[in-house]
């Protein structure tokens, strides 16, 4: 029987790849035919044939690599603290409702601040290396990791945690079989949204004062308006991305291997 489900599975999965393959094929062979027409202006948007040479160059010349492991490093650790931090701190108050209204309009409060306001005074309080990008995409990912996993413990069933005790599990038990498998599912969504926000965070960083990583690589391809450096940034960017997102779902799938497979496959 799971062979059988397996097939048209894996069948339909291939053709929802092919699908995106032909629509990404289809738009950049529609971007390159109207530059080349000169319906666009190659100044201003460049071209995809370009874009895939510049970063062809950066790699062959192993630029790329340097500024691409700068920033895997300060998005690595921001998603991490802010995630465990997160994590900790939506169990803890969403357990404790006592501390949870204490705290409530503090956190919402610090929510409200916007980042990108923050960038400046993290370079001066933590200067121009790595952990002033970290700081950034720390509360970036703390907020929703955080409501997220809140969330998730809030919304625990009372029938369940009533049969729960009822068939004599302790607090200990609750958390580890009630708890934190609601908890999860609620984490590893987070978490996918997370892995955007923390290269955003290291990117910002970057951009606004660095000397290595992506967002540096950008800022000094716009600095000389080179469009084609930009674009090629970007892509570097949006590929990085994917594929951490590619290894949070991996992890997600490991850990959630009691879940549903339709349900899994959805978020």
């Amino acid at each position: 029987m799971a062979e059988r489900s397996g097939g048209p599975r894996r069948s339909g999965a291939v053709t929802i790849l092919l699908w995106q393959i032909l629509v990404g094929v289809a738009a950049l062979a529609a971007w390159q035919g109207l530059v080349s027409l000169r319906i666009l202006d190659p100044f201003f948007v460049s071209r995809p044939s370009a874009i895939a040479q510049r970063v062809a160059t950066w790699m062959i010349s192993g630029s790329l690599w340097q500024h691409l492991a700068t920033t895997l490093e300060e998005a690595v650790l921001g998603l991490l603290i802010g995630a465990a931090m997160g994590i900790s701190l939506g169990f803890s108050l969403a357990r404790s409702p006592f501390l949870g209204r204490v705290f409530d309009p503090y956190i919402k409060m610090l929510n409200a601040v916007p980042r990108v306001v923050l960038a400046p005074l993290f370079l001066l309080w933590f200067g121009l290396g790595i952990w002033s990008k970290v700081a950034l995409g720390f509360t970036l990912v703390f907020f929703i990791v955080f409501f997220n996993v809140y969330q998730g413990i809030k919304e625990v069933s009372p029938t369940l945690l009533a049969n729960a005790r009822m068939l004599g599990m302790n607090e200990g038990q609750l958390t580890r079989h009630v708890y934190w498998p609601s908890a999860l599912s609620w984490m590893f969504s987070s978490l996918h949204t997370s892995v955007g926000f923390a290269v955003v965070g290291a990117v910002v960083g970057e951009y606004l004062g660095a000397a290595a990583g992506l967002g540096y690589l950008i800022q000094q391809a716009e600095s000389v308006f080179d469009v084609a450096g930009v674009f090629a940034g970007m892509l570097v960017l949006t590929a990085f991305v994917i594929c951490i997102d590619a290894l949070v779902t991996r992890v997600e799938r490991r850990l959630l291997v009691w879940r549903p497979q339709g349900v899994s496959e959805s978020v």
